[in-house]
């Protein structure tokens, strides 16, 4: 494979196809990257053709992606109508708790002392102690999307805390593409038509329905579900994660604020054939129903929706259908995809931008390097392969562990067998009362989600064998308590952050 070393002479011209969040993250990510008298970027997206649009949560991924570019949150949250995220409450997946909820925080500094609590608790409680293990108890993140604050600090105050957003993705791609037109990104409104390879396989040229004639060195295929470049014309196969993952469809419907006040976090709530997304954002409310088509049809879907939402009919739907797996190579010759081109695996827990910007940090790791060794490209194929199926693994627990009774979705996913040989051996080593960090370790699954993470899924969906000891309160329990509400004091308000 040709060499696009950093030291070559020529120009490189690296085309990106397709727009949206993930087309212009990454053509912005990699002209932070790559030094403008070296690199051409150009961005090919039809406004006709549109977005999908209703991704509207993130990872703090996408936070560190604007510290990257030097975007302050003052810049770039009010044009997206964008809140604050400090984790995500899982309701209604459990009939094992009493309250049938826990939340998922974002792990920072500050809870090593009570996570610490935490993972001791949980141990003891496979030994038969009646100790509190719902992770609501442990955390500071939870701690202030319940009380209605942000994870930003009060003037004076400095305190750790990983955190992430929620935005209108619509908002998110067009303030991108600004930025990025103001950094030398040169961009097409246009179709392509036609394809070109030379003998050896590389794309060379891109023909447009405008009759432009955009050639390159590198492609980058944003072009969504089509996968225009890597799966129709390089024919990469699909692996498809339908006998893991059994939701294929989703149906949007947004509403509007009650009231100025939101809690900063993502609400996920189990329904009769699969789960609710709730996202604040500050001019309404980002609503979805993820669910499978082979139990509910979609006319059902949306009149379950707007039921619960108290939508009425004139309020448009956004129905989609998913493709969910990954593409068999995520680089092939000289294209590799990004976003939904490159797989899709749901949006339990908004990895979808987290996975495009680990993508594309893996890949300029070795595009900078400019050898291009097939031994380099299968490291990279490895790398995005593995955190798939990584991230597949833990959205799969999800719903494996439930134990709602009341519709065949349900049961069909708790008696499905279709899951990974680590994910099967994790669960049985739970199941077994035994710490499951070691085999998190030898199944490199910590990379994906630490520990903690999944002691907080599984705690929280109260999965433990029924014990008869008296409940009890320990001392150390009520110190960290004490800790985090001494903390919370610290924060502003969520609805007080937002005002720039």
């Amino acid at each position: 494979m040709q060499s696009y070393s950093m030291n070559n002479i020529k120009r490189r011209r690296i085309v990106v196809l397709g727009g949206g969040s993930a087309g212009w993250i990454a053509a912005n990510y990699l002209r932070h990257h790559l030094p403008i008298d070296h690199f051409e970027i150009t961005l090919i997206e039809s406004k006709e053709i549109g977005i999908i649009g209703v991704g509207e949560g993130s990872t703090p991924h996408l936070k560190q992606f604007f510290n990257m570019l030097d975007i302050d949150e003052s810049e770039w949250m009010p044009r997206c109508s964008a809140t604050y995220k400090t984790g995500i409450s899982f309701i209604n997946w459990t009939r094992h708790t009493k309250t049938n909820r826990y939340f998922h925080p974002f792990p920072s500094p500050i809870d090593q002392q009570t996570a610490s609590v935490f993972l001791l608790h949980c141990l003891q409680r496979h030994r038969g102690e009646n100790l509190p293990i719902n992770p609501d108890e442990f955390f500071l993140s939870m701690k202030l999307a319940e009380q209605g604050l942000s994870p930003k600090t009060k003037p004076g105050q400095q305190v750790i805390l990983n955190y992430a957003y929620h935005f209108d993705s619509s908002k998110l791609g067009t303030f991108l593409s600004e930025i990025g037109v103001d950094k030398g990104i040169h961009a097409i409104d246009a179709k392509v038509v036609e394809v070109i390879s030379n003998p050896n396989g590389n794309v060379t040229t891109l023909l447009l329905d405008t009759n432009q004639v955009v050639a390159g060195d590198f492609f980058i295929d944003a072009s969504g579900f089509s996968a225009l470049l890597l799966q129709k014309h390089l024919a990469v196969g699909f692996d498809s994660f339908t006998d893991n993952l059994m939701a294929d469809r989703a149906v949007a419907i947004p509403s509007p604020l009650e009231n100025d006040f939101c809690k900063a976090e993502t609400q996920a709530t189990a329904l009769s054939n699969g789960w609710m997304w709730r996202i604040p954002l500050t001019n309404r409310w980002g609503n979805g129903y993820v669910f499978s088509s082979d139990f509910i049809d979609s006319n059902d879907a949306e009149k379950e929706l707007r039921a619960i939402l108290h939508s009425p009919d004139s309020t448009p739907a956004k129905h989609l259908k998913m493709k969910v797996g990954q593409a068999k190579q995520h680089w092939k010759n000289n294209v590799i995809a990004i976003g939904l081109s490159q797989g899709f695996i749901e949006p339990l827990e908004a990895t979808a931008l987290h996975l495009v910007l680990d993508s594309l940090g893996a890949f300029i790791h070795f595009y900078k390097g400019g050898k291009f060794s097939p031994d380099d490209v299968q490291k990279y194929n490895n790398h995005v392969t593995e955190r798939y199926n990584g991230i597949r693994d833990y959205i799969v627990a999800h719903y494996k562990m439930n134990t709602r009774a009341d519709s065949e979705y349900w049961l069909a996913n708790s008696q499905n067998q279709n899951i990974s040989d680590r994910l099967r051996y994790l669960l049985d080593t739970w199941h077994k009362g035994k710490d499951i960090t070691p085999v998190l370790q030898e199944s490199n699954m910590l990379s994906h989600h630490p520990a903690v993470s999944w002691y907080c899924l599984l705690s929280g969906y109260g999965a433990y064998q029924a014990t008869e000891k008296v409940y009890k309160t320990p001392t150390q329990f009520t110190q960290m308590q004490r800790f985090i509400g001494n903390f919370t004091a610290k924060f502003k308000t969520h609805k007080e952050s937002l005002i720039f």
